[in-house]
């Protein structure tokens, strides 16, 4: 196999391997919830693409039953962005719209435009990887990115 071609960044390298995961899922979005849920799950991501990417494989044991589902990124060489897509096991059939972003001094910020429930809204990820426990967290913008809902956070462990 030829190693020539793009060079692959670093930035998710914190991550290959096997974790522990507490999940915080906020009990409702946009309804002025200010309750959490809170779970464990298992997550093991590997590199793909010969470092361009890697996969995400998760293991989520919410009170209401265990699923399954999968992170899949992609870095673009020609943009220096990374892709991020989800795909819920309880829902295989269809991938979440990608964020896409970039890393700056260990912090990922990725965004994307989707819609919920017939609602366009901003959807914003960030990576925090400067620290020996990574985390992540997902808000929602329904005005157009003047403010944010964070509505899950997760911490990562090393398994």
């Amino acid at each position: 196999m030829s190693t020539n071609g793009p060079q692959a960044p670093g930035d998710f390298d914190f991550i290959l391997g096997d974790w522990t995961v507490r999940h915080e899922k906020l009990d409702g979005i946009f309804s002025g919830a200010d309750t959490w849920t809170t779970f464990e799950g298992l997550s093991s991501t590997r590199s793909i693409l010969g470092g361009l990417g890697n996969l995400e494989d998760n293991l989520l044991r919410h009170p209401a039953g265990d699923y399954r589902a999968v992170a899949l990124r992609s870095y673009s060489t020609a943009d220096a962005e990374w892709s991020i897509w989800w795909l819920d096991g309880r829902n295989p059939t269809a991938l979440d719209t990608p964020v896409r972003g970039a890393f700056a001094d260990g912090i990922g910020t990725f965004l994307a435009e989707d819609v919920l429930h017939g609602v366009p809204i901003r959807v914003r990820f960030i990576w925090d990887a400067t620290g020996p426990e990574p985390t992540w967290q997902q808000a929602f913008s329904n005005d157009a990115g003047l403010s944010w809902e964070t509505n899950w956070r997760m911490t990562f462990r090393r398994a």
